[in-house]
């Protein structure tokens, strides 16, 4: 159901689809998780350089002290999401399946979990150059999956001019409501850091863009606001994928981000609207980042919601505690659509986690069903929101010709969405093909030369 007729026309882009939204948890106010007695916390939750270990094993250390430090601009330090004894500094298997170094730390169960360590700042005397450092010093990185540091992308380039700051409220993918409860919950400080996102990057205007399945949010963000704010509150369109940065970017300002270029190329700049929630309300205390709300749903889950989890909560904890249940299934980190599947339980809960989706045995019949060869249909045509040929992109892949894909086929615009795989009649994994495909490229560009 849209409601253009209550908020105006909402605006929106060319093709893209419309799954089932399964939003079962939006009426679900954002509870707390228990803290489990052990803590895994990686020192790489996000682009770019791992933090470098500030903690030996033996060592105490109290909620919000930092337990990493960043290692240069692109970077981020990393905190103690509780108080307690660190056990151990050694690689864990994160959910990508990499090895990182990681502090494990045992949790004081006598300890009211307080935050013990923070610098309040007074943000109003900051420049837009203090604010960055104060981001980064936060240890905040983007929530809506991509974890780019939210610093990083809050400093446009040198001679780069931001007139307009967006924050993307769309939340596109199946199942993840927990953007919608922060909107809903914590509307002061989404505001609060789109004020401050706008200060750091130099924008004169802002706009929070929100699909327009979320009418509560939208009116309880547009009540945020003080009447000297440059800031406005837009629906757009439910459709996925509608919280991509590109399409975002294109449905409320009408540009286009050339290839591989960024987002301030044309002036605008942009982040998750969690992620801003989060600076409007740590910067003022000078706390890091230690805890996230996240969507923990699906068919095998006996107590869904919206959860506000400590970073490094071990996986096995978070489904233990809402009642996951039984012998198979399939868990999603993330929404259905662009979210990695999971083979092994014994990882934690990052900065990046937005949910996790856990799907019984009949979804996971109904998803792995055998793909058939192209019949030449078109429907993927259809959807591709950048406009791209996936049957082709697909016929190359399978033929491995990853340079053609790149040169005649613009592979290199596909942002991962996944629309082109949801249409297939034919089964065919084309966005899991594209993948490996961009993956393949990459080694290839930065292989040593023999």
């Amino acid at each position: 159901m849209l409601f253009s007729g209550l908020f105006g026309r909402g605006k929106t882009f060319a093709r893209g689809i419309h799954p089932d939204s399964h939003k079962d948890t939006a009426g679900l106010a954002i509870r707390r998780l228990p803290f489990a007695p052990e803590m895994i916390v990686p020192l790489s939750q996000h682009i770019g350089k791992p933090a470098i270990a500030l903690v030996k094993p033996g060592q105490e250390v109290v909620r919000g002290e930092p337990i990493g430090r960043a290692d240069g601009f692109f970077s981020l330090p990393v905190h103690a999401p509780v108080t307690g004894v660190v056990r151990a500094v050694e690689p864990r298997m994160t959910a990508s399946g990499a090895m990182v170094t990681s502090v494990v730390i045992h949790t004081h169960p006598s300890s009211d979990q307080q935050v013990l360590y923070r610098t309040p700042h007074d943000v109003a005397a900051l420049s837009g150059q203090a604010l960055i450092q104060a981001i980064q010093d936060a240890g905040i990185a983007g929530m809506g999956g991509a974890t780019f540091p939210a610093h990083v992308k809050l400093a446009p380039p040198e001679g780069a001019v931001i007139d307009t700051f967006i924050a993307n409220g769309a939340e596109c993918e199946p199942y993840l409501t927990c953007d919608h409860r922060t909107m809903l919950e914590q509307p002061g400080d989404v505001i609060a850091g789109v004020r401050l996102a706008m200060r750091a990057c130099g924008a004169p205007r802002g706009i929070v863009g929100v699909e327009d399945n979320k009418p509560d949010a939208i009116r309880a963000l547009r009540a945020a606001l003080r009447p000297e704010d440059a800031i406005t509150v837009e629906p757009v369109v439910t459709k996925y994928p509608q919280g991509a940065e590109g399409t975002l970017i294109y449905a409320l300002l009408g540009r286009e981000i050339p290839t591989g270029q960024r987002a301030s190329a044309i002036g605008a700049l942009g982040s998750n609207v969690m992620t801003l929630a989060y600076i409007g309300r740590l910067l003022p205390l000078g706390e890091g980042f230690i805890e996230r709300v996240v969507t923990v749903t699906g068919p095998g889950v006996a107590r869904p919601g919206n959860y506000l989890v400590p970073l490094g909560t071990p996986l096995r904890f978070l489904l233990e505690y809402t009642g996951a249940h039984g012998n198979e299934r399939e868990i999603v980190l993330g929404g259905p659509m662009m979210g990695p599947a999971i083979a092994s339980l014994d990882v934690s809960i990052t900065k990046g986690t937005s949910g996790v989706l856990v799907l019984g045995a009949a979804e996971i019949a109904t998803r792995s069903a055998r793909s058939h060869p192209c019949i030449k249909c078109g429907e993927c045509v259809q959807v591709c929101p950048k406009g791209l040929n996936p049957s082709m992109l697909g016929m190359l892949a399978a033929q491995r010709d990853y340079d053609t894909m790149v040169g005649h086929y613009h592979l290199d615009e596909c942002f991962d969405c996944g629309c082109c795989s949801y249409v297939c009649p034919s089964n065919i994994p084309l966005a899991q093909q594209f993948r490996i495909a961009k993956g393949v490229l990459r080694k290839r560009a930065t292989a040593t030369p023999p």
